[in-house]
């Protein structure tokens, strides 16, 4: 080391000699990208949607999800080629709760907490200040609103304050709408945006799928003024409804992007807790086949199908059996079996469930509980049947599918018929639970319930990293469509979990 420190001025005399002879190399760099827009203007972008649009996360919308929305993180690079600002109807705070008339509505945000055995999402603390009777002035270029159906956003009244307290109107629209009786479609154009977006439709299926089927699909009426909430909206109902809302968008010149649907069991909702959660051990497993409990259940099944009253298929399916030991699968309500109450009042529709069968997130919380807090052994999802609302069956999986096969064939045709972009959020949600997004920084981001990163935890909305992971695919749309540039996000600027 000292004879390096002794060197250093014998190096310096040679550099100062050197000097006047030679010339540093000039150092360029790359050229500045230079953005174009291509042929969109996105000088008065508009986003159309529901709560996918708004930036809905953890259960509710508070004013970190919607900054991380993926309307907003558009319209920041749209700036970069003209966009103009992007007007948001924010919360009033971080907590996401409402109220109207000194009456709580919607809840608090979701946050995990670990003050339980394993970490579970609970609602944060403190009382969310928004109230819906504060109306907030001037127009707003995010209009996606949670709750609303595709038929809804051409709904007179849908932002009304006193249509919120009668339960007809929606309150996150009636935060902003410009009157009693505007429509949303309608306030979004009286914008006159030059380019818009439109991601609609998923909750004409999405309370169907997560209520476990307890709605109706609605095919063949065309009333939706008869629908229940968790109805599934009739495929020319839906159609109709975005044609509308296409056409009067469009009316003006604008030029826009639209998405179809995902497929609700590519989400963590359906895809978290598995169909066999129960451990028993060795007398607590014998009891339950014998025929004090479903040893007598199963005797009656196997009567009635020597009678030819089922099939031996049915038998199979239906015959409950459990073993000591983890992994035995949760008993069920089945409307779909045959009805053999008439025979005998005890052989209701129960069987147990198996890996076709999607459990839904909330059961999680519920398979293992009392349902009699008096009787010990009234063990939902063991000794009690799980109700229809817990689990989606394979049948009323096929409903769903059936509906959305319908609707993303229409948001196709009209993708086409109104020459817009289209992106394929029905792949991109397939990927991102089957396979994951590998980020710059070598890791994965996939639709693992509280891990992944994708997904909030209400499992069913993105976190911020998932909905980067959509603003991207949303720019790869736009530029392949209209020959821009446009740069995408970083997923890794954005959290995959709010942990406060």
């Amino acid at each position: 080391m000292k004879k390096f420190y002794a060197f250093l001025p014998f190096l310096g005399l040679f550099l100062i000699a050197c000097e006047d002879d030679t010339t540093p190399p000039e150092t360029t760099g790359p050229d500045p990208v230079e953005y174009t827009s291509g042929t969109a203007d996105f000088s008065n972008y508009v986003a159309l949607g529901g709560s996918l649009t708004s930036g809905f996360s953890d259960n509710a919308l508070f004013r970190a999800g919607q900054e991380a929305s993926y309307p907003n993180m558009l319209a920041g690079n749209f700036a970069l080629v003209g966009g103009g600002s992007f007007e948001i109807p924010f919360m009033a705070d971080n907590l996401g709760g409402m109220t109207l008339g000194g009456n709580v509505i919607a809840g608090n945000r979701l946050i995990l907490s670990f003050l339980g055995e394993s970490p579970a999402p609970v609602e944060v603390e403190g009382q969310g200040a928004t109230d819906v009777a504060d109306k907030l002035p001037g127009t707003y270029n995010n209009m996606g609103i949670p709750g609303s159906k595709s038929y809804e956003m051409l709904a007179p009244g849908y932002g009304s304050v006193t249509g919120v307290a009668m339960g007809t109107a929606n309150p996150y629209f009636a935060r902003f709408s410009s009157s009693e009786t505007a429509t949303v479609v309608g306030d979004a154009a009286a914008q006159a945006p030059t380019f818009f977006s439109l991601w609609a439709g998923s909750l004409d299926i999405l309370l169907y799928a997560t209520g476990g089927g307890t709605g109706v699909d609605q095919t063949g009426n065309l009333d939706p003024s008869t629908y229940s909430r968790n109805d599934i909206t009739d495929p020319n109902v839906f159609a109709g409804s975005l044609n509308t809302v296409l056409e009067t968008m469009t009316a003006n010149g604008a030029k826009g992007v639209i998405a179809n649907l995902p497929n609700v069991t590519d989400i963590p909702y359906f895809t978290t807790v598995p169909h066999n959660p129960i451990p028993l051990d060795e007398a607590t497993a014998a009891f339950l086949n014998s025929a004090e409990a479903y040893g007598a259940y199963n005797a009656g099944l196997a009567q009635l199908q020597q009678l030819s009253i089922i099939t031996e298929d049915e038998l199979a399916k239906r015959t409950i059996s459990f073993a000591p030991g983890e992994g035995n699968a949760v008993v069920i309500i089945d409307e779909d079996l045959t009805d053999l109450t008439g025979f005998n009042p005890a052989l209701t529709n129960m069987r147990q469930a198996t890996e076709e069968d999607l459990m839904v997130l909330t059961s999680r919380s519920f398979i293992g509980t009392l349902a009699d807090p008096n009787n010990p052994t009234s063990i939902n999802g063991v000794a009690v049947p799980l109700a229809d609302q817990w689990v989606l069956t394979p049948e009323e999986q096929t409903i769903v599918e059936n509906a959305l096969t319908a609707y993303n064939q229409t948001i196709a045709g009209l993708a086409t018929a109104y020459d817009l972009a289209l992106v394929d959020a029905n792949a991109l949600l397939a990927e991102l639970n089957t396979n994951g997004f590998q980020q710059a920084d070598g890791s994965i981001v996939d639709a693992t319930f509280a891990t992944g990163g994708g997904f909030s935890l209400d499992g069913v909305h993105p976190s911020p990293r998932g909905y980067a992971i959509v603003a991207n695919a949303f720019i790869d749309a736009i530029n392949a469509k209209y020959n821009s540039n446009l740069p995408g996000v970083n997923p890794l600027d954005y959290t995959g979990l709010y942990i406060d």
